[in-house]
């Protein structure tokens, strides 16, 4: 993680000095993610349904089961998006300098935290970029859930602003490099980006619907995956 950071580290801080500078700082940090996956041994296959457009905001949302699950999002989307992430990730070295001034953090036992992730997240939907949120709010604890329950705060935020929903299953990632302490390989990252959910039109009240329509979406894509790889075998 290191390496790359501090080879740009004076365009990366000359980035982050206002906002204005985000999409710069995005640009820089699609190379360090490749440069991450690629040094652990990592490459990827992406299958995609329906591509973003250019200048469009979305809400982006998939599985979450490995830290390079930020990697591979940010290797994939091409359009400038800010994550919605844990604020614990702030303790690691130099990456969490960064990822303190470019992410929204909350603080998932602080109801304050939640409520200033909205307004965060607003003011970024308004500059013209997208957000990215993981929403099962953590890597489940139970190693064999597929997926856990998905929380809220994406959906209200999708229909607050009436921007698509981008599902996305990461089919590899836990298997790669997983929280289990001396787990994982180098290998194939998969990867499925599906037909945005559109949300114009829809109101407070369609919430879990949507919330529910799209964990639904995700979890047979997981389902998929796993049977292609059963019948490999």
């Amino acid at each position: 993680m290191a390496i790359p950071i501090l080879i740009m580290l004076p365009f990366l801080v000359a980035s982050i000095i206002t906002e204005s500078g985000y999409p710069y700082f995005f640009k820089m940090a699609r190379i360090w993610a490749k440069f991450i996956l690629f040094g652990m041994g990592f490459y990827y296959k992406i299958e995609r349904l329906q591509k973003l457009e250019k200048g469009k905001s979305y809400m982006i949302v998939a599985n979450h089961t490995s830290m390079t699950d930020i990697m591979l999002m940010l290797a994939i989307i091409r359009n400038p998006f800010v994550f919605v992430g844990k604020k614990e990730l702030v303790k690691i070295p130099l990456f969490g300098f960064f990822y303190k001034r470019t992410c929204i953090l909350v603080d998932r036992n602080s109801s304050k935290s939640k409520n200033e992730v909205f307004k965060r997240a607003q003011d970024r939907l308004n500059q013209g970029l997208s957000i990215c949120i993981f929403p099962e709010g953590g890597v489940p604890d139970d190693e064999s859930i597929l997926l856990d329950e998905f929380k809220d705060g994406a959906f209200r935020l999708a229909i607050d602003h009436q921007i698509p929903i981008v599902p996305i299953v990461f089919a590899d990632n836990k298997k790669r490099f997983s929280y289990t302490f001396l787990s994982g390989s180098p290998g194939k990252m998969r990867a499925k980006i599906f037909p945005f959910i559109e949300t114009k039109g829809l109101t407070g009240e369609n919430r879990k619907d949507l919330r529910d329509e799209t964990r639904q979406l995700i979890y047979k894509g997981l389902l998929e995956f796993k049977k292609k790889k059963l019948n490999s075998l």
